[in-house]
């Protein structure tokens, strides 16, 4: 049996995730800690898992970005993101680049004396760690620490060769492809936060631990022996880097789903009562504050796609689109997305890890709208590998939203079984027995 610390950000749409595999390294025979910020309690109760107090950053997501409690200058930058959002994807893109250092790398002081302390009171045998927790994984490689790395987003969030830079997306989808210029500008963000996030490590590192080797490129920083991808080993995915063990866990899913409450489970009689169909839109923690694509998908699905219901989660913005509401129109501030999808005929998503993965899983055809961050990337992936279709949501028009629900219903995505059947076969289950094996003393390879 081993201790295990796992580090999450402050951010529903990781935590959630993380605190999955953490169970699942628990069933195994585990003793597993789960450390995040304090509003992430219930996470690891769930889980089965010990808690563990640590905020990795002052910016910090509870399930609805826009009403969790943070800092005026969080909170501003989450308005000027959201405002970036509506100008296109190189203007979103280069909005995250500039907040990249104050929301990622915020006290790496401060966090190396938490970490320290943590471990010299729980003395871990080792660590798990999301892999936007910089701070933490600058920490533990300056204590030299033995941890695993988790990426939970696109596998191009970790830069595998001189020419890929964190910011930028790996692929784009077909129908969106950024003028040159533009992407030249951002190009030149990337590049410019590459240098500076490396500078601040070797800096730091030097100072702190002058004996260990240096960190190298900040952003591609990450375990020597093992990397889990929560994510599909789609084919033409980047090189993973050399080294350590790249375990593609396909989806971070509990293996038997929250089963719907009364009230959902009535939400959907009711609109089936009238519906042939029913289509679940959501776009994650940050962007449903996008009221007005939420409500051009609405429109589209019930004037363009007969016979099709839908539910909303419009966080929190439900006030702005109450008139929606209908027969066959439900909107929520939030929806128990895992356990809808089991129901649900298609999706209609922002291309994030989750929606992406759970789609996938639950074997749930997908109209994928990306705005920002990987999300471009998994829209391509989902495009290429059949899992769905990919719209630009910055161009977006009801009647193309209803003909593309329409077309998943006539003409399923071609690759969507043969994913789904992959996926189910790995899982949190799969990534932690080989997770152990990688990180057991004189770990093997799985």
């Amino acid at each position: 049996m081993a201790r295990i610390v796992v580090v999450s950000p402050p951010f529903q749409s990781h935590a959630q995730p993380l605190s999955v595999l953490a169970g699942a390294l628990r069933r195994a025979g585990d003793a597993v800690h789960f450390a995040c910020a304090p509003p992430f309690a219930a996470l690891a109760r769930e889980a089965g898992c010990a808690f563990v107090p640590l905020t990795v950053t002052r910016n910090a997501n509870t399930g609805i970005a826009e009403t969790t409690e943070q800092e005026h200058q969080e909170a501003a930058r989450l308005r000027e993101f959201l405002d970036a959002t509506r100008a296109g994807p190189v203007p979103a893109l280069l909005a995250q680049a500039r907040h990249r250092g104050a929301d990622l790398l915020a006290d790496p002081e401060g966090i190396l004396t938490a970490v320290r302390d943590l471990h010299a009171s729980l003395r871990p045998d080792w660590y798990l760690v999301d892999q936007l927790s910089y701070p933490v994984t600058l920490a533990l490689h300056v204590l030299g620490l033995p941890y695993a790395t988790y990426c939970p987003g696109h596998p191009g969030y970790l830069p595998a060769g001189p020419d890929a830079y964190f910011g930028e997306p790996a692929t784009w989808p077909r129908g969106i492809q950024p003028d040159p210029a533009a992407r030249q500008q951002l190009r030149a963000a990337v590049r410019a936060n590459d240098a500076a996030f490396t500078a601040l490590f070797a800096d730091f590192a030097a100072r702190h631990a002058p004996h260990r080797p240096p960190p190298g490129r900040a952003f591609a920083l990450t375990s020597p022996h093992a990397v889990v991808f929560c994510y599909p080993p789609l084919e033409e995915l980047p090189v993973p880097p050399p080294g350590p063990h790249a375990l593609y866990a396909g989806h971070c899913t509990d293996p038997a789903p929250p089963v719907l409450d009364r009230h959902w489970r009535g939400v959907l009689e009711r609109l089936r009562r009238g519906a042939d169909r029913v289509v679940l839109v959501a776009f994650g923690t940050f962007l449903s504050a996008r009221d007005d694509v939420l409500r051009i998908v609405a429109r589209g699905v019930r004037a363009h796609s007969p016979g099709t219901a839908v539910i909303v989660a419009a966080g929190d913005r439900t006030a702005a689109l109450a008139d929606l509401i209908g027969p066959q129109v439900c909107v929520a501030a939030s929806v128990p997305q895992r356990a809808l999808l089991s129901e649900m005929d298609a999706m209609v998503h922002h291309g994030g890890n989750n929606s992406f993965t759970e789609c996938l899983a639950a074997g749930v055809p997908a109209l994928v709208l990306p705005f920002c961050s990987d999300q471009f990337a998994i829209a391509h992936d989902a495009e290429r590998a059949g899992a769905g279709v990919v719209l630009d949501p910055a161009d977006l028009t009801e009647q193309a939203v209803g003909h593309a629900v329409s077309g998943l219903f006539t003409a399923p995505p071609a690759g969507l079984a043969h994913l789904t059947a992959g996926v189910r076969q790995r899982g949190p289950q799969w990534a932690a027995a080989r997770l152990r094996a990688a990180m057991a003393p004189g770990g093997r390879r799985p």
